[in-house]
């Protein structure tokens, strides 16, 4: 440690315990904390912001910030703090199962949801993920990610007391509750960028504004565009005050500037205060941008990193029961890194969602085979001890085709081709595909495109049951629960996005709403009305089927510690490539899990078990039966697959 760090360390430790405001309270926590991370905080606050004339001031200012909010944190909150602290992995068990929903389209509002908290204890879920919920824009507001408001629900879901009685119920059932932090930008209709349109210089530094088109110019240089299509380009010119303003999302989504340390510390403020309103889990919307170059794609770059330190050094003084979960939908070798590396393992973000297996996945449902699924998980980079993946099929989101080239041409595909191919058959244009996708953000440029579309119609099933084709429909829900056996086993935590578990097909009610109809991925935010919901309990429906299948996995997941979420899965190779099998263990313990991605019978050398210190006879959990043998090979039904443990021995 530095002279210069230990000198600064003293000054704010002396200054936080005379103030006397809080005089009479008891800070031994506090300061432990402080301990274990102002290193990192004065490191990192120093490499971004050590050569203004105002670091210390500002530094000590955040220090302040942090004080207070670890003084206004409810004590049960500070119990469940220790609680967590005392076992630090606890975000990592088997028992663990989430799910993503938009309040409005799942139960209208937030008195709404709580008379379906009842619905979600019955499928198994116990973290809840409510898409954006934070005042938003009105009209356009990139479905809530334009925020205008961080510390107020937006009045057509409820308000914070109603969300505040939804956590007093969480806290009783044993559930966790997950909500958007968006760090990267603001609508325009925030007060900050209202006070800029004003002329305010104070809150015009808070986003990048540039006078001409000089610098927006050198930028533009080697940007890519997010939206090609409804949002070219980075910059939005002004007129108001004859400004550039950076926006590499929406016109109306102004990009924060983190060169200024009064940001960084306003948005401390908004993280610590969701965070002592009870949130459990802060999903971290679009941190691969949030630090901008000249000469880059302004995405990944180190400076992203050091801020979220920052963010969870502040945090873990104040509420290191708070879970950071990473999105950043990029590459596997960069998606690790938000986790931390070398001495920061484990103190940047915890959880990060495994886009690459999401990708890997489907690949395998297109191709009927795993070379890709096999080569890109032997490619990806094992997570630092102490974080998971969040792992999953769908989500809010379109599917971005996102695998690397090199994945692509040892698998023996021309990568170009290759993600052509994906597009066309999960559109529907390849001949013989089932699929009803949409393209996404088609660049007329590349000919690149994402991918729109429920699961269940990516799957099959809406083609399928339109055509009356029962045999296609057999095969859809197999691959449905084919899918989802897959992320309840693998490790991580399982995501399942709402309306997955009722076999939800596309919706294109979107096309007539005219704030809706330009972004395609409304075709997969459905609304759940109430017989849909009671179809699930008709014998035979497909909506019963694929509910009591998935919730029969998720009651399996459950009891099997092998699926804990350390990142400790053993592929094993097999000359089936139709097949995908891994192994996971848990202390002594271990389960081997076979997939078939066919359409078709597959079988696999029994000897295979015996190969991986499987001696004994073994039985699958998820039936409960002994797998079908024949002439010394396992038999595996298309699209079927097997949890496979030793059966135990019974005196």
């Amino acid at each position: 440690m530095g002279r210069e760090y230990l000198r600064f360390m003293s000054e704010i430790l002396e200054k936080l315990r005379d103030r006397k405001e809080y005089k009479n309270i008891d800070f031994s926590i506090f300061f432990a904390r402080f301990g274990n991370n102002f290193e990192i905080l004065f490191n990192n606050f120093r490499s971004l912001y050590g050569d203004r004339k105002d670091f210390a001031i500002k530094l000590e200012e955040l220090m302040f910030v942090v004080q207070d909010f670890y003084v206004k944190r409810d004590e049960r909150l500070k119990k469940i703090d220790l609680e967590r602290e005392k076992e630090p992995d606890w975000f990592l068990s088997n028992n663990w199962v989430e799910m993503m929903l938009y309040i409005d389209r799942f139960s209208k509002d937030l008195k709404g949801f709580k008379e379906r908290i009842s619905y979600l204890k019955d499928l198994g879920i116990n973290i809840v993920h409510f898409m954006p919920l934070l005042q938003a824009r009105e009209g356009e507001n990139d479905g809530g990610y334009a925020v205008s408001d961080y510390t107020k629900i937006d009045s057509k879901f409820g308000d914070m007391k109603d969300l505040k009685d939804i956590l007093k119920i969480f806290r009783k059932e044993n559930m966790l509750l997950e909500l958007d932090l968006v760090l990267n930008h603001t609508a325009d209709t925030h007060d900050w960028a209202k006070r800029a349109l004003d002329g305010d210089k104070k809150y015009q530094d808070y986003y990048y504004m540039y006078n001409n088109r000089e610098i927006p110019d050198k930028f533009e240089e080697s940007l890519p565009e997010v939206f090609p299509k409804t949002a070219p380009g980075n910059f939005t010119y002004n007129k108001e005050i004859n400004k550039w303003i950076f926006t590499v999302f929406n016109n109306y989504q102004w990009d924060l500037n983190y060169t200024n340390p009064d940001l960084f510390i306003e948005m401390t403020k908004i993280l610590l205060f969701l965070a002592n309103v009870g949130i459990d889990i802060l999903r971290l919307d679009a941190v691969a941008f949030l630090w901008k170059r000249i000469g880059t794609n302004s995405q990944n770059l180190p400076e992203a990193h050091t801020i979220l330190q920052m963010f969870k050094a502040c945090a873990k003084i104040v509420a290191p029961g708070v879970v950071f979960k990473a999105e950043a939908i990029v590459q596997p070798v960069e998606i690790v890194k938000y986790l931390g590396e070398g001495d920061l393992e484990g103190k940047e973000c915890d959880i990060a969602y495994n886009a690459s297996f999401m990708v890997f996945l489907w690949d395998a449902i297109a191709t009927k085979n795993t070379k890709l699924l096999q080569k890109g998980l032997e490619h990806m980079p094992r997570l630092p001890k102490g974080t998971t993946w969040v792992n999953y099929i769908r989500c809010h989101d379109d599917i971005g085709l996102g695998f690397s080239d090199l994945d692509a041409i040892e698998s023996g595909y021309n990568p170009v081709l290759h993600r052509k191919f994906l597009l066309e058959y999960y559109t529907g244009k390849f001949y013989g595909s089932m699929a009803s996708g949409i393209p996404f953000m088609y660049n007329p440029k590349t000919g690149d495109a994402r991918i729109s579309g429920e699961l269940a119609s990516l799957c099959g099933l809406e083609k399928s049951f339109k055509n009356k084709n029962f045999d296609e429909i057999e095969k859809s829900i197999e691959k449905i629960i084919l899918l989802h056996s897959a992320i309840m086993s693998f490790g991580g935590i399982p995501l399942i996005y709402y309306g997955d578990e009722l076999g939800m097909t596309n919706d294109y009610s979107y096309e007539l709403d005219e704030e809706k109809k330009d972004d395609n991925r409304w075709i997969h935010r459905p609304v759940i009305d109430e017989e849909r919901l009671n179809i699930r309990k008709k014998m035979g429906s497909i909506e019963n089927r694929i509910f009591e299948n998935i919730k029969k996995l998720i009651k399996i997941r459950k009891n099997t510690p092998e699926f804990y979420g350390e990142n400790n899965y053993k592929i094993v190779g097999n000359d089936n490539l139709n097949s995908f099998i891994f192994i996971k263990e848990h202390k002594d313990s271990k389960i081997m899990v076979i997939m078939n991605f066919s359409d078709r019978e597959q079988e696999i050398e029994y000897s295979i078990l015996m190969k991986n210190g499987f001696f004994g006879e073994v039985i699958d959990k998820f039936t409960n039966k002994i797998p079908e043998i024949r002439k010394g090979k396992i038999i595996i039904k298309r699209y079927q697959f097997y949890w496979l443990k030793e059966k135990e021995n019974r005196d």
